[in-house]
């Protein structure tokens, strides 16, 4: 596992550069892929949401550990290429492997019930 990234090796440095500026230009970049991110989730489970409908149509099972396993070997494999604690990465995608199933189950749920 590699070091994290060098926040500082991407700012502009110099005796001019006020300490606070430079705060405010990282925090700027911060809520920016706070963002992108936020748009990026809400991409995943529209196609997520896909799945889920279309195993509650065929009688799926709503998780698929072994797709999962693959997906978190993959995720920690990337994670070390960028210089990301895999540990950490791995936790992420839990996390949201865990509402993906949370969604496929409620959707299979309405499914039976009529209600799709």
């Amino acid at each position: 596992m590699g070091a994290p990234a060098d926040p500082h090796a991407r700012m502009p440095h110099g005796a001019d550069q006020d300490p606070l500026e430079t705060l405010a230009q990282l925090r700027r970049s911060i809520d920016n892929i706070d963002a992108a991110l936020v748009h990026i989730l809400a991409e995943r489970f529209a196609l997520t949401t896909a799945v889920g409908r279309l195993k509650a149509e065929h009688a799926l099972p709503p998780a698929d550990p072994q797709r999962e396993a693959k997906q978190i070997e993959r995720l920690r494999a990337l994670a070390e290429s960028a210089r990301l604690d895999p540990t950490f990465a791995e936790k992420f995608l839990n996390f949201i492997i865990a509402e993906v199933i949370h969604h496929h189950e409620r959707i299979a749920e309405e499914r039976q019930n009529g209600d799709a």
